[in-house]
């Protein structure tokens, strides 16, 4: 029986994803070229940022950081499609084809942001505008 339970997985956590507002950007100085994750109907808040050698989340009010993984495939501004860290990794997979001048040095697309666990286990997934720019 003792092995039956030291071999069972926890059930995946339910995480939340704090938006990274100005005051935090301004805070931890996560100025510069990159993109940002907001989903859909959560406002204009984004819950990442993928720049060229971290990511970025908020769980808890806690800034998570993130490994830029540099054998993932490289999006615009050099941000990376993926990125790792020590509890959770994320993916950011863009509709390149589909973006859309927004700004002077701004292009927006629509994106899926994928969380996952240390056992690989996705723990949150959206779709919404990712921003990408300097």
């Amino acid at each position: 029986m003792a092995e039956v339970e030291a071999n069972q997985e926890s059930p995946p956590e339910e995480l939340v994803l704090d938006p990274i507002r100005y005051p935090e950007i301004e805070k931890h100085n996560l100025y510069g070229a990159g993109c940002s994750f907001a989903p859909d109907g959560g406002g204009l808040g984004a819950v990442a940022l993928a720049m060229a050698d971290e990511g970025y989340l908020i769980r808890n009010g806690e800034l998570l950081t993130l490994a830029a993984d540099k054998g993932s495939k490289e999006m615009p501004y050099l941000a990376r499609r993926k990125y790792d860290g020590r509890e959770y990794s994320f993916t950011l997979d863009l509709d390149e084809a589909g973006g859309e001048q927004s700004g002077y040095e701004t292009t927006d697309y629509r994106g899926t942001l994928t969380v996952r666990d240390g056992n690989d286990r996705v723990l949150y997934q959206a779709e919404g505008l990712t921003q990408c720019g300097a």
